[in-house]
């Protein structure tokens, strides 16, 4: 595919894939930038969103179920996967074009025993489902609007029962986005205001962790440690995300 070159996909919402300078990115009914990946390295997280998404390494480093309500060009999908091979996968995600992109476009790997694609809304999966994950990844948005069902306190809600005991919910937010604030405090009335934030740049996404029970008083010590230590495993700037985490708090 040339630099210049788009693929349109003709039903459903709008999928776009678009290149450029060796970075091949997904959009949903508009502009905004939905994926990315860098042809020469297709399992790295290319966005820094994607990569603050992974900051919840920092509190549960060992998760054996992860659920991701959207998939987009799979970048996160490939980056457990092929990082964390005791982690089983499953995504839930409305659109069939998505899927189809994300095969012939962003290297996806073949379902198998550790790796699930459910087509399926995410507000409706996470009511019907009775999987409990430890780690719920959500990344819902078209162009750059959150879809409404994966943000009501219904949602939040729901999740937050799916979870395990020590369960996590992570989710990417616009900080620019004028409900943010109300978003916030549906996640906070959910999880019982067990909840942390980062910034990903300034006037860009929130990323929060929220924890299905109190996880405790925070030793920013003790988390820098386990930042050192995620290094040395994962190609992510983890003391980064820790100085995100304690600037936003």
């Amino acid at each position: 595919m040339s630099e210049k070159t788009k693929k349109r996909f003709e039903k459903g919402p709008e999928v776009i894939v678009s290149e450029l300078n060796g970075v091949r990115s997904l959009h949903l009914n508009g502009s905004m930038v939905q994926s990315s990946m860098r042809i020469a390295a297709p399992n790295e997280l290319e966005l820094v969103y994607t990569q603050c998404m992974m900051g919840f390494l920092l509190f549960y480093p060992k998760p054996e179920k992860i659920l991701m309500i959207g998939l987009g060009g799979g970048s996160l999908v490939k980056f457990v996967y092929h990082h964390m091979p005791e982690t089983r996968i499953t995504v839930a995600e409305v659109n069939p074009q998505v899927i189809a992109a994300a095969y012939q476009y962003f290297e996806l790997p073949q379902e198998n025993d550790r790796f699930e694609i459910i087509v399926a809304e995410g507000g409706q999966f996470v009511v019907m489902q009775s999987i409990s994950p430890d780690v719920i990844m959500v990344d819902g948005f078209d162009d750059d609007y959150q879809i409404p069902s994966l943000c009501s306190q219904e949602f939040y809600d729901q999740t937050r029962q799916m979870l395990n005991k020590n369960g996590m919910l992570v989710v990417n937010l616009l900080s620019r986005d004028k409900q943010v604030k109300t978003l916030l405090q549906r996640i906070e009335r959910s999880f019982n205001g067990h909840l942390i934030a980062m910034m990903t740049e300034i006037r860009g996404n929130l990323i929060v962790f929220a924890f299905k029970n109190n996880p405790g008083k925070f030793s920013w010590k003790s988390i820098r440690k386990t930042a050192n230590k995620l290094e040395k495993q994962y190609p992510l700037p983890f003391a980064e995300f820790v100085s995100k985490l304690q600037k936003y708090s």
